[in-house]
């Protein structure tokens, strides 16, 4: 019954924003000459839409597969964050590791959204179940989006395609003023809008951590001083 509300509420925006998303991702595969097959194998085991185009972008330049390996996990290591916030409301009454770390698998961002407004709400033997439907839910849009992509590629201008692909961030910022509630998510929000331009053309490529952290982390100190006035 959980797994089926999980998969109830994949049936949502954010769902046809991902499929939409991996349109974009679908025909920049069929672009670079890579294997369907293979795409949606990313799509499968990485599915996080930067990781993946740089393991796309990095196989078809030729480079080496250990720097492709590296770069591809650091990429994925903004999830780390999530994965930790979400994990505790992920486990049932009785503990599984192997359970657990399947539902970490599905834990990007949609994933973290509403596990976080939906799973401190459920029982404790309806959260595995709630985060396997919602999860697997999400990741087949992704794949039929990504085959839907490469097979209308032709049909599809380069320029659509890559709006495509930015349609994922600004629908994962809709959702996180959706799911604002207190005044610290309101900072982290605005300290993320502000940082970002300005952390912009940083070398190193570290302008997203430098934001996200520096944000998060003046946005934590700021609601602790507001609530500590009230």
């Amino acid at each position: 019954m959980y797994f089926l509300q999980g998969m109830r509420k994949a049936v949502s925006v954010p769902a046809l924003v991902l499929f939409a998303s991996y349109l974009g991702f679908g025909a920049v595969l069929h672009g670079v000459g890579f294997p369907l097959g293979a795409g949606v194998a990313s799509t499968l085991l990485v599915w996080a839409l930067p990781a993946q185009l740089i393991l796309i972008g990095g196989l078809a330049a030729g480079t080496a597969l250990p720097a492709i390996a590296l770069a591809v996990g650091l990429s994925s290591m903004r999830l780390l964050p999530m994965v930790v916030s979400v994990a505790p409301y992920m486990r049932g009454p009785r503990r599984s590791l192997f359970w657990e770390l399947v539902c970490a698998h599905f834990v990007a961002m949609t994933v973290w959204l509403e596990g976080l407004r939906m799973l401190p709400h459920l029982p404790g033997e309806a959260r595995v179940p709630f985060t396997l439907g919602l999860g697997l839910s999400l990741i087949g849009v992704s794949c039929l989006g990504t085959v839907a992509g490469y097979t209308v590629a032709g049909e599809v201008p380069g320029w659509v395609a890559a709006g495509l692909l930015l349609l994922t961030p600004l629908s994962f910022t809709v959702l996180m003023v959706r799911n604002a509630v207190s005044a610290t998510d309101w900072l982290a929000l605005a300290a993320g809008l502000i940082l970002m331009p300005l952390t912009l053309h940083l070398e190193g490529g570290l302008d997203l951590m430098i934001s996200g952290i520096g944000g998060g982390t003046l946005a934590f100190i700021g609601g602790r001083l507001l609530e500590r006035r009230r």
